[in-house]
């Protein structure tokens, strides 16, 4: 162990020892002076604290110096009881320090219990219940913060948790406080206790055990009774008022001194004002000049020469602030561009919902971001940038929106102390609720009560909590608009971690033939139709192959989608192993690829607007046949005219997978449940 450690522990068992063992007047004259000095130290170091985490282990020792205290108690109460000596300085202070009156000497000690025991513990013990409370209620709001914070990319995960660490030992600091400052009462209390045993006892062992006479009896043990009260008050008193100034001590970025001179005389003129009245005092009462003039001097000096310097520093030019700095730094035109700054992300609600994000009232909102984005990353093979988290009171107390870079793509309403009911297809009758639309997906849902949760549960109806709702719906958006938030940066950083472990293939892709700008929009064309680019290295493959050939970003996403033909077969297939597809008649495949216009800034397909009417509508029909069997519509095609298939359906069937044979695992057992034709 180390020294600071083992003197430690040696100096608790030796005040356990105190109790027991009768220490010689000497070396209790050594203890007591040391007990005033560590009291001495104690109030000096709480008067330069900053905050109270500063001196965060004043409550453990200030229990551990009061037992030292009341040990030092029962060892001067043995000796005095004893042998009629506790020491020179007890005796010291009960002849000298009170002038041999003891009744001087007993009236000064009961001023000083008082002092302590009404005026500083019972003020110190009041503010320290206070503290405690308000502290404990002022948690959420800072956690709250924190985590907002966090979320918002302001502070780092170590800062967090060293911000979450401090307020919980704050929290721990103020409770410890309240329960400290009834040492202190105690401590007060058992002064008094001690004071009357030794002088009754004292008398009475004096005239019964030494043979004394009453007189002698009388003043020798009131004297050594008076001299330990003070020895014991004295330090007690400075225990005292250190937790008085801890407890009172708001954070600060300098030292009490600091701050009380500081602010003190903040008002120069203030002291023109004390100093002229303290003069008349002097002029218009009895009261000596010589006493009134010196102060009232002092104070109209001290008042001079404070705003003398005031005048020299307004001379001199304005201090600028912090705040000022960053405000002027702010108007400069360069700076000016930091304000154009776009959340990537951003999650705002109605002050209705902070129950959601606030984790010391069971919310968990935090909590499932993070794991969205550790699911989205599995997921899609793309790292989502850092979801920013606010209450907005623009926004209906229960409403939530979802913004992708400054631009809302999401919406609902969230009841509180509800659940989602989500609709099996036939509702039933005795399931009443508040009529809504599951935000995901766009079903018809209930609101229900939580004494109807169960028996909708037995009726079919998908019964979710609010936190669920919120978090499926934040997923879905996100993985619906991943594409939109994988721009060149983003896919530079994707390419220095591939580098790390595949540089010969990334070598040989970039940055020729291909741009980071070119990868991006193949990346982005694959996330756009919700195929993952986790597996770089292969994507990375397929461009090396095809890259030389050319460098048209559709064309290569086509090569790189039929490279990852077994994970998009997974991706769609059924639990039996099979893929139940719509296909198009020959007629349309045919009439697709006729259509088909190249021009030197690539294709696109030039169909006649009734023809694509038709085909739009077929396809509509064939789509809901399949969505009445709960399957998955998915539409196969011929690679050639896969991407122009999907250029044709994406405006209004954007969730509708269009897959050509060449995507298909040859191991997959397709079915075909409808032809999309047109007459």
């Amino acid at each position: 162990m180390k020294v600071k450690d083992l003197s430690v522990i040696i100096g608790v068992i030796f005040i356990v020892v105190m109790l027991v063992i009768p220490l010689p007047p000497t070396f209790l004259s050594f203890l007591i002076m040391i007990n005033m000095a560590l009291a001495l130290l104690t109030l000096l170091g709480a008067m330069n604290m900053r905050t109270a985490l500063d001196f965060s282990i004043f409550p453990s020792l200030l229990l551990v110096l009061t037992l030292f205290r009341l040990a030092l108690n029962v060892s001067t109460t043995r000796a005095i009881l004893s042998g009629g000596d506790a020491g020179a300085v007890v005796e010291t202070f009960g002849s000298f320090v009170v002038g041999g009156n003891i009744l001087v000497g007993l009236v000064v000690f009961l001023i000083l219990v008082i002092i302590n025991f009404i005026v500083i513990t019972k003020g110190s013990e009041r503010v320290a219940e206070v503290a405690a409370r308000f502290t404990l209620d002022a948690m959420p709001g800072k956690q709250m913060a924190i985590d907002a914070d966090l979320n918002a990319g302001l502070i780092s995960e170590q800062e967090a948790r060293k911000r979450r660490s401090d307020i919980s030992r704050e929290a721990d600091f103020y409770g410890s406080m309240d329960g400290a400052s009834k040492f202190v009462k105690g401590d007060a209390i058992a002064g008094i206790i001690t004071v009357f045993i030794n002088l009754i006892f004292g008398i009475i062992i004096g005239m019964l055990q030494m043979d004394m006479a009453f007189g002698e009896a009388v003043n020798r043990f009131s004297t050594l009774t008076v001299g330990d009260g003070l020895v014991t008050q004295i330090p007690a008193l400075l225990m005292s008022t250190a937790t008085g100034i801890i407890v009172t001590r708001s954070a600060s970025e300098g030292n009490l001194g600091t701050d009380i001179t500081e602010q003190l005389f903040a008002y120069p003129k203030m002291m023109y004002v004390a100093s002229t009245a303290i003069i008349l005092m002097g002029i218009l009462t009895p009261i000596p000049n010589y006493v009134t003039l010196p102060i009232g001097v002092l104070l109209l000096f001290g008042g001079y020469m404070i705003l003398k310097g005031q005048k020299q520093e307004d001379e001199a030019g304005p201090i600028e602030t912090e705040e000022e700095v960053a405000s002027e730094e702010l108007r400069k035109p360069e700076n000016v561009v930091s304000l154009l700054n776009i959340d990537p992300i951003e999650f705002e609600f109605g002050y209705g919902l902070i129950p959601l994000a606030d984790a010391n009232q069971g919310g968990d909102l935090l909590d499932r971001v993070v794991m969205i984005r550790r699911q989205l990353a599995i997921e899609l093979g793309l790292v989502i940038p850092v979801v920013r988290i606010r209450d907005n009171i623009q926004l209906e107390p229960n409403e939530y929106r979802i913004k992708i870079k400054g631009h809302e793509v999401g919406k609902g309403e969230i009841l509180l102390e509800h659940y989602l009911a989500i609709s099996p297809g036939v509702d039933d009758p005795s399931i009443t609720g508040i009529d809504t639309i599951e935000p995901s997906f766009g079903i018809p849902a209930k609101w229900i009560t939580e004494d109807m949760k169960t028996d909708a549960e037995i009726a079919g109806y998908t019964v979710v909590d609010p936190p669920s709702v919120v978090s499926t719906h934040l997923t879905e958006t996100l993985k619906q608009h991943a594409h939109e938030l994988l721009g060149r940066q983003e896919t530079k950083q994707l390419i220095d971690h591939l580098k790390e472990s595949y540089p010969i293939v990334v070598d040989e892709v970039t940055p020729e033939p291909l741009s980071v700008g070119d990868i991006q929009k193949v990346l982005a064309k694959l996330l756009k139709e919700r195929v993952s680019i986790r597996n770089l290295p292969i994507i990375f493959e397929t461009l090396a192959d095809y890259c030389k050939l050319t460098t048209d970003p559709d064309v290569l996403t086509e090569y790189v989608r039929q490279a990852l033909a077994k994970q998009i077969t997974n991706q769609y297939k059924q639990d039996d192993e099979t893929l139940k597809v719509l296909t198009l008649s020959g007629k349309i495949e045919k009439l697709i690829a006729d259509h088909i216009q190249k021009t030197e800034h690539g294709n696109y397909l030039a169909l006649d607007p009734e023809v694509t009417q038709s085909i739009l509508e077929s396809m509509q029909q064939q789509i809901e046949q399949v969505q009445i069997t709960n399957n998955t519509p998915i539409i196969l095609c011929s690679p050639a005219i896969r991407m122009y298939v999907r250029d044709l359906t994406e405006r209004f069937f954007p969730q509708v997978p269009i897959l050509s044979y060449n995507e298909l695992d040859a191991n997959i057992e397709v079915q075909s449940v409808g032809v999309v034709n047109i007459d």
